[in-house]
């Protein structure tokens, strides 16, 4: 399933967020960024965002228990490649 991610800039909780959305649905949450809600050695949030334009896509690899971890597959910035790296 793919994913869009969007930043939040102006969100009251966390100047980090980053919106997930899934066609169809519409925002289905956030990525995580937080040490309770990151899972594994995903990354969260804030260690994702300044790798990311404000739009980002990605690719869901694992429903678990609580979430969903996903895989980087466009950056939304030219000549920045994290796709190796996954995000919950």
């Amino acid at each position: 399933m793919k994913v869009k991610l969007i930043k939040e800039p102006d969100n009251e909780y966390d100047k980090e967020a980053i919106q997930v959305k899934v066609k169809g649905l519409g925002k289905v949450g956030y990525v995580a960024n937080s040490p309770y809600t990151v899972k594994g050695e995903s990354m969260s949030a804030g260690r994702l965002y300044d790798k990311l334009g404000d739009k980002a896509k990605g690719k869901a690899v694992f429903v678990i228990d609580g979430g969903v971890v996903c895989r980087i597959v466009d950056t939304g910035v030219e000549n920045l490649n994290i796709i190796d790296s996954d995000l919950q």
